[in-house]
C-alpha cells in the first residue's frame, strides 16, 4: 500500500515494497501478481497431485456412468494394491537417492517360491515367499552400501539375474498353488468387511510405512540418507545399515506383492511383475517424491498409484484406447509431469 508522509501542502511518496499492491485508476487495487503466481506455484508444488485426482474423478463421474459403481472402484482398488506394494518399497528407496529395478523380478520370485511351499500350508508358503524377496533385497542393498556399486547397475544386475533364476526354476512353466492352501487364496481373492483382502494388505502396509517415516529413527535416517549422504556419514548416522534395511524392505514388500498375485491367479507366474518396476517409479514420481531423494513420501505416493490407477480406468472404460496407445499416453503423461515439477522447483529455489 501507498504510503506518505505530508509536511505542510507537500507530500512525498514512498514507493510500494516489491510484491506489493498498488493503486490505479482512481484508488482500485490492482492485484499482487507475483505473489499471487508464488502462491499458486507453491499450492500446486505441494498439492498438485491431489488437486489433479480430483479433477480426474470429477471427469469420470461426469463421464462414465459406471465410474462411481462399487464394483469398478473396488476393482480399481484390488488392481493397483500389488502395485502400491511395490510402490511402497520404491518409495523408501527412492527416499535414499537409490532405485530399484529389481522389484518386478523380485515378485516373480516370491510369488513362486510361496506357490511351491504352498503344500506346506498357508503360513509356510507366505513365509517362504517374504523370506526370498527380503534376502533378494538384502543382496542389492550389501552391494550398494558396501561394494559401493551403483544402485542402478546393482538392481539391473539383479533384475536380469532373478529373472531368470524364476524362468529357468519352472521350466517357463506356472506353480499351481496347492487347493488346500485356502488361506493362501484367500489373500489374493478373499474379501473383509466387503472390501478386497489385496486393498486391506496394501493400506495396512502404506500406514505402517508412514508410521515408520514420521516417527521412527530409522525414517528420519533415510530422509538425511537421501538429503545428503556425506553429511549423514560425518554426523555418525549409520548409513550402510539404513541402505541395507531399505533395500531389504523393498525386497520384501515386492514378494508381498508377488504372494498376493500368486493368491489371485491360483498360481506363481515366473513372468509376473514384468515391467511393474517401472509403474512403481511412474507412481513415486507422479506423488512427487524426488529422484534426487531427501523429499516426499508415502502419502503422496498413494495419490500417485490412485491417479495413475484412475487414468487407467478411465481408458478402459472409454474402450477405444488400445494398450499400445495407453502406454504412449502413460510415458507422455510421465514426462509431462516431470517436466512441471522440475519447473516448480526452479521458481521455488529462485523465491517464485
Amino acid at each position: 500500500m501507498d504510503t506518505q508522509e505530508q509536511s505542510g501542502a507537500s507530500a512525498v511518496a514512498v514507493p510500494p515494497a516489491p510484491g506489493a499492491s498498488h493503486r490505479v485508476d482512481g484508488g482500485v487495487a490492482a492485484p499482487r501478481t507475483p505473489a499471487l503466481r508464488a502462491k499458486a506455484a507453491a499450492l500446486l508444488q505441494r498439492q498438485g497431485v491431489v488437486v489433479a485426482l480430483i479433477a480426474v474423478c470429477v471427469f469420470g463421474f461426469i463421464r462414465y456412468e459406471a465410474f462411481l459403481t462399487p464394483e469398478n472402484l473396488f476393482n480399481v482398488l484390488r488392481q493397483n494394491s500389488m502395485v502400491g506394494l511395490v510402490a511402497l518399497g520404491m518409495t523408501l528407496v527412492i527416499l535414499t537417492g537409490g532405485i530399484d529395478l529389481s522389484v518386478g523380478s523380485v515378485l516373480a520370485i516370491g510369488g513362486i517360491t510361496a506357490a511351491a511351499l504352498s503344500a506346506q500350508g498357508t503360513l509356510v508358503a507366505v513365509a517362504g515367499g517374504l523370506l526370498a524377496g527380503a534376502a533378494l533385497g538384502t543382496m542389492n542393498g550389501l552391494l550398494i552400501a558396501k561394494a559401493r556399486i551403483q544402485p542402478f547397475i546393482v538392481t539391473l544386475a539383479m533384475m536380469i539375474a532373478a529373472r531368470g533364476v524364476a524362468l529357468g526354476a519352472t521350466g517357463e512353466n506356472s506353480v499351481r498353488v496347492d487347493r488346500a492352501a485356502e488361506g493362501f487364496l484367500w489373500l489374493g481373492r478373499g474379501r473383509m468387511l466387503g472390501v478386497p483382502v489385496p486393498v486391506w494388505l496394501a493400506a495396512l502396509a502404506f500406514l505402517a510405512g508412514w508410521m515408520m517415516l514420521r516417527y521412527t529413527r530409522y525414517g528420519r535416517y533415510v530422509f538425511a540418507a537421501g538429503d545428503n549422504e556425506d553429511a549423514a556419514r560425518l554426523l555418525g548416522l549409520k548409513v550402510d545399515r539404513v541402505l541395507i534395511a531399505t533395500y531389504a524392505l523393498s525386497g520384501l514388500l515386492a514378494a508381498l506383492a508377488g504372494v498376493v498375485l500368486a493368491g489371485r491367479l491360483g498360481a506363481g507366474q515366473p513372468v509376473a511383475g514384468n515391467g511393474i518396476e517401472l509403474d512403481a517409479i511412474a507412481a513415486v514420481v507422479v506423488g512427487g517424491t524426488l529422484l534426487s531423494g531427501g523429499q516426499g513420501g508415502v502419502g503422496s505416493t498413494v495419490v500417485g498409484v490412485l491417479l495413475l490407477g484412475i487414468i487407467f480406468n478411465l481408458f478402459n472404460l472409454e474402450g477405444t484406447v488400445t494398450p499400445w496407445w495407453q502406454g504412449v499416453l502413460r510415458g507422455v503423461f510421465l514426462l509431462g509431469v516431470v517436466v512441471v515439477q522440475a519447473r516448480l522447483q526452479k521458481r521455488a529455489g529462485h523465491g517464485g
